[in-house]
């Protein structure tokens, strides 16, 4: 994903509070039951080509795995799902991901084990970083082809057999950690039907993020409204209270940004670092920015950081000697702003940047270290 698009979907929920942005919300949809044909559908996919249920006409047998980007659960099983789709792909199988989630209704606060949403270009990414080898569709803008299957959670499979009956629904097996699994249930009833059997287990519970349908968009609405009237507050620190914030004894990941109002790019890049403190800090995860400006301009610096909703912990150094501040912050740096630090506990730095970030990259770099999955 591109800078500009990274931009964007900071600033994407402020069109939504716009009269008339938001879509309806759908009822809890009917799973679909085991005999029923699969619902058509044409939806565009990562390719950039749209797929439809005819293309895979010759198939024996149809796998459609509903899921996304963000949930931990479907991150957990990613793998799997390319093992699926490569082990059966030259025995008549063929498996399609469908991602169902409307991306303007996902909170901050539920991406705390991704580094990036669900909207379309997202999964471009997530596919060409994971080496996804089967189509993977989007259903994000009218969800009407998740509204016909009915999925509950993610991932949620569905397998069809040559005549497209529904023969299987529920979970690709029975454990989110590979080395625990007893039952694996999506392979049982895919060898069943190439075996021309009948399935020996046709239903199954699922587990994993609820479908993000377009009505929880007043959720993101409400949750942006709270954040607002989070408390914004400024403290003086000094050279060795700095370093004591870079040496890190809070046992949380720890960012660091040092900025200044008369920074073009700080300015320019704060809107992200808050989303992104707002998308990990459910986590063991804490944002510090550190400003650069003068002591004598710390109401104006304040009244910046209140504007950007920084209710993360704010520092102002108390001298006018930038030389020492960067020293203070990092001992490599050049001295140039923005710059930013992330710091494991105990003060290993493990992302230094100096200039813009690359959002993507941070975040990639925050949730590799906190972890994509549930423990």
């Amino acid at each position: 994903m591109s800078k500009c698009s990274q931009r964007i979907s900071v600033v994407i929920a402020a069109i939504l509070l716009m009269p008339g942005s938001a879509r309806s919300a759908p009822e809890m949809p009917r799973t679909l039951e085991i005999g029923q044909s699969a619902p058509d559908f044409n939806l565009p996919g990562v390719d950039g080509k749209n797929c439809k249920l005819a293309d895979f006409a010759q198939a024996e047998v149809l796998v459609v795995i509903f899921t996304c980007n963000h949930c931990p659960t479907a991150q957990a099983y990613e793998e799997r799902i390319k093992q699926l789709a490569a082990d059966y792909k030259d025995k008549g199988v063929a498996l399609v991901a469908i991602s169902s989630n409307d991306p303007n209704a996902v909170r901050l606060d539920e991406l705390g084990y991704s580094d990036m949403s669900d909207s379309l270009e997202e999964m471009k990414t997530r596919a060409e970083q994971r080496g996804f080898k089967f189509p993977y569709l989007y259903d994000g803008e009218t969800q009407k082809v998740s509204l016909a299957y009915g999925p509950v959670s993610t991932p949620h499979v569905f397998i069809f057999d040559k005549q497209r009956k529904l023969r299987f629904v529920g979970r690709i097996d029975d454990s989110e950690k590979p080395e625990r699994v007893k039952s694996r249930d999506t392979r049982n009833a895919i060898e069943a039907l190439l075996a021309g059997g009948e399935v020996p287990v046709e239903k199954t519970k699922t587990f994993g993020c609820s479908i993000k349908w377009a009505g929880k968009r007043e959720y993101v609405k409400k949750a942006f409204e709270q954040w607002a009237n989070e408390n914004v507050a400024l403290e003086m620190t000094d050279a060795k209270g700095i370093k004591e914030l870079v040496g890190n004894d809070s046992g949380k990941l720890r960012l660091v940004n040092v900025w200044a109002t008369w920074c073009g790019a700080c300015v320019l890049e704060l809107d992200e670092l808050v989303a992104i403190n707002r998308m990990y800090r459910g986590r063991d995860f804490e944002m510090i920015t550190i400003s650069a400006d003068s002591p004598d301009r710390k109401e104006k610096a304040l009244k910046f950081l209140k504007q950007k909703q920084s209710s993360c912990k704010n520092y102002l150094f108390e001298s006018d000697d930038k030389y020492l501040l960067m020293e203070s912050v990092d001992e490599e740096s050049l001295g140039g702003i923005p710059y930013t630090l992330l710091i494991k506990p105990g003060g290993e730095i493990i992302y230094r940047r100096l200039g813009l970030i690359d959002p993507l990259e941070l975040k990639r770099a925050i949730v590799e270290d906190l972890g994509r999955y549930y423990k």
